[in-house]
């Protein structure tokens, strides 16, 4: 039998299967073979997405040191980059989590040359804007360095600076994490108090409930007085009008009164949004959120309110995540259970696409295609109960909701035609992907399918966590022979589920884009991409 040479060796137009290296790629977790990304690159993912869980084939462990390595290369090579890029993410409120930012932050405080440290100590109360976070970093830095001069510095000025009425807030809201507490940071740091109040402030926090610096404290603010107030109230009516005149957060309200619906009706009126959203089932279980009531309204308002969204830094995950346990009825943890109000999920789902940036449509002819092979339904996003795989159903609507030319479609080792269509709620779209998601993964479906049927697209933009192994060609090599055959220049984005360093986009091929996956500003990177 005469062999044909050709078939497994030419130039011209190689096809590679995707278990084998080609020129530029590197192995995955999976087996196959993808491109690496650069330093940088990895470096937003792991902002963006963190580690938490780990992958399908990788460890949290392990999926974190390798993260933490290459922050390491990013800080020797660049390091005031580094800092500005991790303020930048955390800022902008790109990631779900500011936790990958903090961390990496401590990093450039404790690893970095001197003028690194110091811009990494500078931009410290840019980065944790909150007293979790401030409680975050000190865990995080302590773990890389010792209690020097400039940490404390640090610490110090981020209470010093802040105003006395928004740092007695953190210290009544925020009171430890991990087992550090305000007591703690202010006698590590000695801070210099620029007024009386913040001397009161100080003194109170390291008190250990001593009387005499809890009266100086009383005299200063009348919101500390009005909760040890609150601890003593036996009148319902006399407690919500203290919650109400103070603005007093949940975390002070005694446990007792915190099944009273007229409590969290008093509570409602200045509750952040956060708050707002994390405590929704609870509102509905104990009667607040009535169908047609002030509060349901109420509610609903702050929930579509794009300034609100955007001024609170609440990322789309967020919401999705909220939607999704609130339309299931019960949390994720714990034993509260409710009966879902149909306003409020839609107002969810509402605020899922308000979170993204305004995107203006390119009117170009997109194809979808969603990862839904096993690896993609294990582990967690970001830290969320959602899976990668759920995230990526989501995060495909977010496009078709601007392009009135998309198709969505999945893949595993196989190509899997759904009926998507842009009327679909996202619960919808998630349960049917779930419930077709198995298999192996060949990231080339897209452009093979496209090809075959003589599809015109402009863009394929492919969810994945770019483990791909199973097919014959590489998605790079499919998208070039798509070009070929129909005669169109397309371009080839692809949304990066997981913080590991791989991507099916060739460097090379200045019309592939990688992207991180629920990076808020990735809509808007897509579509300026596609116009260029």
């Amino acid at each position: 039998m005469n062999i044909k040479y050709s078939q497994h060796f030419n130039l011209k137009q190689p096809k590679t299967p995707q278990t084998e290296a080609a020129y530029g790629a590197t192995l995955n977790n999976a087996g196959g073979y993808s491109f690496e990304l650069d330093r940088w690159q990895k470096l937003d993912r792991f902002l963006i997405l963190g580690t938490e869980g780990g992958t399908y084939y990788v460890t949290e462990r392990k999926l974190t040191q390798a993260n933490a390595k290459n922050v390491q290369v990013c800080i020797q090579t660049d390091g005031i980059r580094t800092v500005k890029q991790i303020v930048t993410i955390s800022q902008s409120g790109r990631a779900p989590k500011n936790d990958p930012a903090l961390f990496a932050l401590a990093m450039c405080a404790s690893l970095g040359n001197e003028i690194t440290r110091n811009e990494a100590l500078k931009s410290l109360s840019l980065v944790a804007r909150t007293a979790t976070h401030l409680f975050v970093f000190a865990e995080y830095a302590h773990a890389f360095r010792g209690w020097g001069r400039g940490l404390k510095r640090s610490i110090g000025n981020w209470y010093s600076e802040k105003e006395p009425d928004f740092l007695l807030y953190q210290i009544m809201k925020y009171q430890e994490r991990n087992g550090w507490s305000h007591r703690d940071l202010l006698r590590l740091s000695h801070p210099k108090p620029v007024s009386s109040k913040h001397r009161a402030l100080f003194s109170w926090a390291c008190s250990q409930g001593k009387k005499e610096k809890q009266e100086e404290a009383i005299q200063n603010f009348e919101q500390l007085q009005a909760t040890y107030q609150l601890k003593q109230e036996t009148s319902l009516r006399n407690a919500t009008e203290l919650i109400s005149k103070y603005k007093l957060p949940r975390e002070v309200i005694p446990t007792n009164l915190l099944n009273k619906k007229e409590i969290w009706d008093a509570l409602l009126i200045d509750m952040p949004i956060t708050a707002l959203i994390r405590n929704l089932g609870k509102m509905t279980k104990i009667g607040l959120l009535q169908e047609l009531s002030k509060a349901e309204d109420f509610v609903i308002e702050k929930l579509t309110s794009r300034e609100l969204l955007k001024k609170g830094r609440i990322h789309p995950l967020t919401i999705l995540t909220a939607l999704m346990t609130y339309t299931k009825g019960n949390g994720f943890r714990g034993k509260l259970a409710w009966k879902p109000n149909g306003r409020i999920s839609e107002a969810l789902e509402q605020a899922f696409y308000t979170c993204f940036e305004h995107v203006i449509p390119t009117h170009k002819r997109f194809m979808i295609g969603v990862d839904i092979s096993a690896s993609m339904f294990w582990g967690n996003l970001a830290g969320s109960p959602m899976t990668p795989g759920d995230a990526a159903a989501a995060l495909s609507l977010v496009t078709k909701s601007t392009e009135e030319r998309c198709i969505i479609k999945a893949f595993s080792h196989e190509f899997i035609d759904l009926p998507i269509s842009k009327s679909m709620r996202l619960q919808e779209v998630i349960s049917l992907m779930r419930a077709h998601g198995f298999g192996g993964t060949d990231c080339s479906l897209p452009m093979v399918f496209a090809k075959e049927n003589k599809l015109n697209v402009d863009a394929f933009l492919i969810l994945t966590d770019n483990e791909t192994w199973a097919g014959d060609i590489y998605p790079s090599e499919a998208l070039r022979d798509y070009r070929a055959s129909s005669g169109i220049d397309a371009k080839l984005i692809v949304c990066g589920m997981q913080a590991n360093a791989f991507s099916i986009a060739n460097p090379n091929d200045r019309g592939m884009l990688d992207v991180v996956g629920f990076d808020t500003s990735t809509p808007n990177i897509i579509s300026d991409f596609i116009r260029d």
